[in-house]
C-alpha cells in the first residue's frame, strides 16, 4: 500500500456501472476520489464508512452527527475525534455536511455512494475457492519515460492493488486472466510503454519461478491473526452471549478487516499457495460472523440513530442481498 491518500479511480461516465464500480474500487492511487489511506488498526474514518456501507447503504438522507459520533463511541473513539474523521470525510468530498439550526447532519456523497461499501470486492465472495488454474500467467511489460516518471509509482501502485507482483523491474505478473480492471489500470501509461503477454512457464528446475515474485509470509500471519482475533466471539455467540453492542462492533471490525485482505491478497490459484494456506479458514469463519451477528448489529444501529430521529431510526438495515457480505 502506498504511504500516502489513497485514491479511487472513477471511469469518466454519468452513471458508473456494475463493472466500472467493481474496477474503480481496486484503485487507491490515482483518480478523482480522495480516500483516507489504509492504517494498521481501525481508523475511524475507515469504520464510519464501512459503518455508513453496511447498514446505510445506497441511501441519500442525512444523519445526524451526534448519531455518528456516537456509532464511533461503539469503538472506543472520543467525540473529538469522531468529529475529526467526519470533518475530515467531508474535506475529501465522501461525506456532505448540512446545517439545520444548530444541528449538524451528514450525507454519503452522490459520487461515493455507488462505491460504499467499497464496490463487490468487500464481500463474501473474496475468498472463496478458484476453479483450477490453467496455468497461463498475465505479465505486464512496461517502461515509463524520464520526464513522465512520476507515473511510475502509480502504475505500480495500480498493478499492486489488482494482485501483480513485480518479477523483475518493469515485469509484473499475474496468474489472473486479463479484464476490464487491468485495461483501466493501464489507462494513465503513455502510449505505447506496456505490454500485455499470456503465456505459461517453461521451467527446468533451475531458473526462478514465476510465484517467486510473492512473498506470502506476512498474509498468511495477517489470516492468522484474523482467526485468532475473531474466532473467540463466533463462539461466544453460539452460546448466546454477545450483546448488541459487541455484535456491531465485532462485525464491523472483521468486515473492515476482510476487506482490506480483499485489495491487498494477490487472490493467487490454490497450487501457488503453500500448504495449509489459512485463508479458507478465516472465510468461513468471517462469513459465520458477519452473518451470526447481523440481527444484533442491526438492532444496535437503529437504536443510536433513533434516540436522535426515529424516523431514520427505522430506515436502518442490511445491505440488499446481492451485495451483503
Amino acid at each position: 500500500m502506498s504511504p500516502g491518500r489513497s485514491r479511487v479511480h472513477l471511469p469518466n461516465v454519468d452513471v458508473a456501472s456494475d463493472a466500472d464500480v467493481e474496477a474503480a474500487a481496486r484503485f487507491h492511487e490515482f483518480g478523482e476520489l480522495d480516500m483516507p489511506r489504509f492504517q494498521v488498526g481501525f481508523p475511524p474514518q475507515h469504520l464510519l464508512l464501512t459503518l455508513l456501507g453496511d447498514y446505510w447503504s445506497k441511501r441519500c438522507e442525512p444523519l445526524p452527527s451526534a448519531a455518528l459520533v456516537d456509532l464511533l463511541a461503539e469503538f472506543d473513539v472520543n467525540p473529538s475525534g469522531a468529529r475529526a474523521a467526519l470533518s475530515r470525510l467531508s474535506i475529501r468530498g465522501l461525506l456532505v455536511g448540512t446545517k439545520d439550526g444548530r444541528n449538524t447532519f451528514y450525507r454519503v456523497a452522490d459520487g461515493f455512494r455507488h462505491l460504499l461499501p467499497y464496490g463487490p470486492i468487500h464481500t463474501r465472495a473474496f475468498g472463496k475457492p478458484r476453479p483450477d488454474w490453467d496455468g497461463m500467467w498475465t505479465m505486464v511489460a512496461f517502461t515509463v519515460p524520464e520526464d513522465q516518471r512520476r507515473l511510475r509509482p502509480m502504475l505500480r501502485g495500480r498493478l499492486q492493488s489488482l494482485g501483480f507482483a513485480p518479477l523483475y523491474d518493469g515485469l509484473w505478473v499475474s496468474p489472473h486472466a486479463p479484464d476490464k480492471e487491468l485495461d483501466i489500470a493501464l489507462e494513465i501509461a503513455p502510449a505505447k510503454s506496456c505490454t500485455v503477454i499470456r503465456a505459461t512457464e517453461l521451467d527446468d528446475g533451475q531458473r526462478l519461478r514465476v510465484s517467486s515474485a510473492w512473498d506470502l509470509t506476512e498474509l498468511g500471519d495477517s489470516y492468522d491473526e484474523f482467526i485468532r482475533t475473531f474466532r473467540p466471539m463466533l463462539r461466544r455467540l453460539e452460546h448466546g452471549q454477545v450483546s448488541p453492542t459487541e455484535a456491531l462492533v465485532s462485525r464491523t471490525r472483521a468486515t473492515y478487516r476482510w476487506f482490506v485482505f480483499a485489495v491487498t491478497d494477490p487472490d493467487l490459484p490454490q497450487t501457488l499457495l503453500p500448504n495449509r494456506w489459512p485463508r479458507a479458514a478465516a472465510h468461513d469463519l468471517f462469513v459465520a460472523l458477519v452473518d451470526g451477528l447481523a440481527s444484533l448489529a442491526v438492532e444496535r444501529v437503529r437504536d443510536i440513530v433513533s434516540k436522535y430521529d426515529p424516523e431514520l431510526g427505522r430506515l436502518v438495515q442490511l445491505r440488499p442481498p446481492e451485495l451483503a457480505p
